[in-house]
């Protein structure tokens, strides 16, 4: 155990209790991958400095005493070390070094992995064809005997208010790593319900412009919006079965009392879900409407320039006759012969006209 000794002793914290700022990468003196470690017994935490050493040593699941290890985007290399004092699957290390991992729930033995995709909501004036309205990261939870390990990558929010949030309610961080991995899910479930909301508006918004007869949408804004909704589905819909696993109580590693609180995560994630599910059925609804309404104005267009046609052809049709080098012709010599033919263009055109307007096709 000599190099984990040594990283170790890289690891190690100042010692004071946990600051609201150590949630960021590389605070408090850490590696830059390394956002927090700490010691926990019976939901308070432990004073003094944290090394990978002195958590080995201390961790007891049966005294209630568990650590909690926060990363951010940690290598290979990086990550070894706490991969092989943990035991962790190198399956498992590989997803959380390398991410881009769908939701997921993984068991390895006794320890469970729960891959959760974050979504951070772009704020943005009006949708555009290129517009981003969301923003995705990952947060992996690994939840074994006697300690819990978070992994964030991308956008994945700092975890600084579910730590502080947990150390403030002991009976809650009592409940150990399990009760670590549903503040996380919660967490990440909660921004869901925010995003969802958010996006809702968005929504509301292009709607009300696709049905608005004087501002027609253009369809590329509205395909970006479903792109979008997409990478937003991928993020909520996939963890519908690793939330229902985690509710059934059919996992040694959850208790009891904690799956009554993820099966509130579960309904929270499901009703995000069924939310999407609406806002494609809109999307693509407003898609088509958009392409129909298109159809239509082009069907117009066609309709007023063949309109305009047949209002020429007659005038024209008339001119060509007269306007032929033969020298019998009805009214060549008569004195009214120009205005009647003027008379009877114009004639003819109002009642085309007429018949045109009283069709609606001008």
């Amino acid at each position: 155990m000599s190099s984990s000794r040594d990283y170790g002793r890289a690891m190690r914290l100042p010692d004071s209790p946990h600051r609201p700022g150590d949630e960021q990468p590389g605070a408090g003196g850490l590696p830059p991958t390394v956002v927090d470690c700490a010691l926990y017994e019976d939901g308070r935490r432990l004073s003094g400095p944290v090394d990978l050493t002195t958590v080995l040593q201390r961790i007891d699941p049966k005294a209630g005493r568990f650590a909690w290890i926060g990363l951010y985007e940690p290598s290979t290399e990086q990550f070894r070390e706490i991969a092989e004092a943990f035991d962790l699957h190198p399956l498992a290390v590989e997803d959380a070094v390398h991410a881009h991992q769908r939701p997921k729930l993984e068991r390895f033995g006794d320890i469970l992995l729960l891959v959760l995709k974050t979504i951070v909501y772009v704020e943005h004036e009006a949708i555009t064809a290129t517009s981003e309205i969301v923003d995705t990261g990952e947060i992996m939870v690994f939840a074994g005997p006697g300690f819990a390990i978070t992994v964030r990558h991308g956008s994945a929010p700092p975890l600084t208010a579910v730590r502080h949030r947990l150390e403030q309610d002991p009976h809650q961080l009592a409940r150990g790593p399990a009760g670590v991995l549903y503040a996380v899910a919660d967490m990440v479930v909660d921004r869901y319900m925010d995003v969802a909301d958010a996006f809702a508006g968005d929504v509301d918004q292009l709607e009300s412009e696709v049905f608005s007869p004087d501002h027609p949408v253009d369809a590329a804004r509205i395909y970006q919006l479903k792109r979008e909704l997409l990478e937003f589905k991928r993020a909520v819909v996939p963890l519908s079965n690793p939330m229902q696993r985690l509710g059934e109580r059919s996992l040694v590693q959850i208790p009891a009392e904690v799956t009554n609180y993820l099966r509130d995560v579960a309904d929270h994630q499901q009703q995000v879900a069924e939310q999407i599910a609406g806002f494609d059925e809109l999307v693509s609804g407003m898609l088509n409407a958009s392409i129909a309404q298109l159809g239509v104005r082009q069907n117009s267009d066609i309709r007023r320039i063949s309109s305009g046609a047949a209002l020429i052809a007659v005038p024209t049709m008339i001119v060509g006759i007269y306007g032929m080098n033969f020298e019998h012709m009805p009214e060549l010599g008569w004195t009214y012969g120009y205005p009647a033919v003027i008379a009877v263009i114009a004639t003819l055109c109002t009642l085309i006209y007429r018949a045109f307007r009283r069709n609606k096709w001008l």
